[in-house]
């Protein structure tokens, strides 16, 4: 199926109010070769596990006003008679807010959701859905180019995919069961026209009560909700019970403690300074990005049983021997050089009150260092994968 098309207008709910500059997220580009540049730029020592790319298994806001004043009391807006109160509640103002929805809000340059209940802080745009893309094909080949490795059932009838993003994922797992009911939620409307038949997108927040009924689903995927999370217990909670007896819930997420096994990532580093940054940032608004560390432990003390935990190595450029890990890497350098710590130069102002000439000086430095294809160093993947099944047999 064609992913590259982001002409995106599914019909979201309603009810979010107007905010900033709306501008179209319009058509996106398709990732081209250019992200495997690095991949023939000679041989490099490798150092991996037995299984390449695997370790070891293991058991707010900035302010835009807020409709009140100083005492807590709605603003009355400014009206006349001529309006009346009927346009006010007319299917043309309604429409008028669910385009605004799927439109976003601009902020230096780049365009954000418009609904949800906290502030995102990834952006929705081109560039964005184009590094979401990037990242799928990243953690495919990072599996040996599989979806998935829960254990799930070989026909799966439901599987929901939390945080979509651009839909890639959902429109690759619909294509492979092609009898599965297949549900994409994500708080933009970011994703392409034509999918699947039997693929749907959904506008929601998956920090809200989820509307989905008890012993829905076979099968529940996440990756990378990045600064999206602030309660995993409850997400949790509420996948419990929403997946049938004998599902299977699936999540990943890099935790950026930059490694090397051999030392030759020096700890003063720009680039570990980096990581540094965003679990600073993260836990200042409540979305620590060592959570997923936590995983673990959430999901137990939710009631879900034989879960499994993998951590995998990501090399942070093209160094490793093993041509796959190779084109991880170069995707991987891609990922940072050019998509990720741009998006995190707005958390590093508007979260930490940083200088903003420090973090630019900060990056080129990074840059600088992870070209360095004699500094073997990782990411981990925590915990690409965890999974778990709730208790019972799937019917």
């Amino acid at each position: 199926m064609p992913t590259d098309d982001k002409n995106r207008t599914p019909t979201p709910p309603l009810g979010v109010a107007d905010k900033e500059k709306k501008v179209d997220v319009g058509k996106g580009s398709p990732i081209n070769d250019q992200a495997l540049a690095e991949l023939n730029a000679g041989t490099h020592p490798d150092d991996r596990y037995d299984e390449p790319g695997i370790a070891p298994s293991i058991a707010e806001s900035t302010t835009t006003g807020t409709g009140t004043t100083s005492d807590g009391h709605i603003e009355p807006d400014n009206w006349t008679d001529d309006e009346g109160y009927a346009e006010s509640t007319s299917t043309r103002y309604l429409s008028s807010i669910a385009s605004d929805i799927r439109r976003g809000v601009e902020e230096n340059g780049r365009v954000y959701a418009a609904y949800g209940i906290h502030k995102p802080w990834l952006p929705i745009d081109d560039e964005e859905l184009d590094r979401n893309d990037l990242q799928h094909y990243k953690f495919t080949l990072l599996m040996n180019n599989n979806l998935y490795i829960a254990p799930i059932p070989p026909s799966p009838q439901k599987i929901l995919d939390l945080g979509t993003g651009s839909g890639i994922w959902a429109i690759d797992i619909a294509d492979q069961f092609p009898s599965a009911s297949v549900i994409g939620v994500d708080i933009a409307a970011t994703q392409p026209d034509v999918v699947p038949s039997n693929l749907v997108f959904e506008i929601d927040d998956i920090e809200n009560d989820w509307l989905w009924g008890s012993n829905t689903f076979d099968f529940i995927h996440a990756r990378e909700l990045i600064m999206a999370i602030r309660d995993w217990p409850r997400l949790f909670s509420q996948a419990y019970n929403a997946l049938k007896p004998g599902g299977w819930i699936q999540l990943g997420a890099s935790v950026p403690e930059f490694q090397a096994d051999d030392g030759t990532l020096p700890a003063d580093s720009a680039y570990i300074e980096t990581g540094e940054i965003f679990f600073e940032m993260s836990a200042k608004i409540g979305v620590s990005g060592k959570e997923p560390k936590k995983w673990v432990q959430y999901l137990q003390e939710a009631g879900y049983e034989e879960i499994t935990q993998k951590i995998f190595k990501i090399p942070t450029n093209p160094w490793p021997k093993d041509e796959r890990l190779k084109k991880i890497g170069a995707l991987e350098l891609t990922h940072y050089r050019d998509g990720i710590m741009n998006v995190f130069a707005r958390g590093y102002t508007q979260i930490l009150g940083g200088d903003e000439t420090y973090f630019q000086v900060l990056m080129a430095r990074a840059r600088n260092e992870i070209m360095n294809r004699d500094m073997h160093s990782w990411v981990p993947l925590w915990v690409y994968v965890v999974y778990a099944k709730k208790p019972g047999t799937l019917q």
